[in-house]
């Protein structure tokens, strides 16, 4: 009787383990049925994109659809093989945040060669057959930051600190930059003493650039465009240095952490808050549109030098200290306790 016992035992022991294989089996051919979106970030470097593709990520699930991503490291070659490496895994929709606008045609070219729609990511990719292009009006956030700049400076010398020269949207923002100060320029109130693209928009790059504009301006500095909150960050180091902080005006965008803190300091005094949650969830259902053969709810278009682009653009905000909390913090893009944590008792926001 026990050894028979012992046998029933052993079968139903058997059996369970015949079944959590099964169930395996079913659950990895059911992954293997699910769509695949490649989602190609230039750089993971930094707090933007991390939040980018972990906001794309849960929707994708939510959407019952699998995200493969890779990070370039910076490196466009590195790139380009990881796109290449994606197309053979599989994917329907190709995401790509690319590091050069201009070279990363070759990217959209592999990707259509497999019948593999593409998404081009915050930037526009130049010269190529992307199927949809969604991010952020680059001519509204560079009017943004300029009128609000000449609104408390309308007279002064300015400092232009640019976006990478391979990233057409940078330009993008510069013109229009240029756009607002050009009366004032005309006029004379306002003098232009330094203007140049940052490589890579780095910050170490707009420090020694802020640098060297203090010297030659001997620190008479009303403004400084600076087009994104790490390129304010080394401006900001800059003129921390020469005890200039908090009495020139500077501009960024993004919204990091950093800036906002800045920005509750004095020191920093504006940045473009571009609801990247949005973004990313746009991208992310545009994608699952396009892999089941939708139409996509682009509503307008942006010409990439090749072709008019079907067009998704998001609307920017511009954050002060004065409504952080009604912006940044309410949505949950920054917490209330990290930044206060590195301000002083009478410098927190409430």
């Amino acid at each position: 009787m026990t050894k028979v016992l012992r046998r029933i035992t052993v079968l139903s022991a058997a059996f369970v383990i015949v079944l959590i294989v099964l169930r395996g089996q079913l659950a990895q051919a059911q992954d293997g049925n699910k769509l695949q979106i490649g989602f190609s970030i230039e750089d993971m470097k930094g707090e933007r994109w991390q939040t980018d593709l972990n906001c794309f990520e849960v929707r994708a699930k939510q959407l019952g659809v699998q995200v493969i991503s890779r990070d370039g490291g910076g490196d466009a070659d590195r790139q380009f093989q990881q796109v290449q490496d994606m197309i053979k895994a599989g994917i329907k929709v190709l995401v790509l945040m690319p590091r050069d606008t201009t070279k990363a045609s070759r990217m959209v070219d592999a990707a259509k060669s497999a019948n593999v729609k593409v998404i081009s990511y915050d930037r526009l990719v130049q010269y190529s057959d992307v199927d949809l292009y969604v991010s952020f009006d680059r001519l509204e956030i560079g009017k943004m930051q300029a009128e609000y700049l000449v609104k408390r400076a309308p007279r002064g010398n300015y400092v232009l600190i640019a976006g990478s020269p391979r990233d057409e949207g940078a330009k993008t923002q510069h013109d229009a930059q240029m756009n607002v100060l050009q009366p004032y320029i005309a006029r004379g109130d306002i003098k232009v003493i330094a203007d140049a693209y940052t490589k890579d928009w780095l910050p170490s790059e707009a420090y020694l650039f802020m640098l060297k504009a203090i010297d030659s301006a001997q620190g008479k500095i009303a403004a400084v465009l600076a087009s994104n909150d790490g390129l304010a960050g080394g401006a900001i180091q800059a003129l921390r240095e020469h005890n200039l902080a908090g009495k020139v005006l500077v501009s960024g965008q993004d919204a990091d952490l950093a800036a906002v803190i800045c920005i509750a300091q004095g020191t920093q005094t504006m940045t473009v808050y571009k609801p990247i949650v949005n973004e990313a969830v746009t991208a992310a259902e545009e994608a699952v549109r396009l892999a089941k053969g939708e139409k996509t709810h682009a509503d307008g278009t942006m010409s990439n030098g090749k072709m008019k682009v079907p067009t998704i653009l998001l609307k920017p905000v511009v954050v002060t200290k004065d409504n952080i909390m009604t912006t940044v913090v309410k949505d949950g893009f920054q917490t209330l306790k990290s930044i206060n944590q590195a301000l002083s008792a009478d410098q927190q926001i409430k």
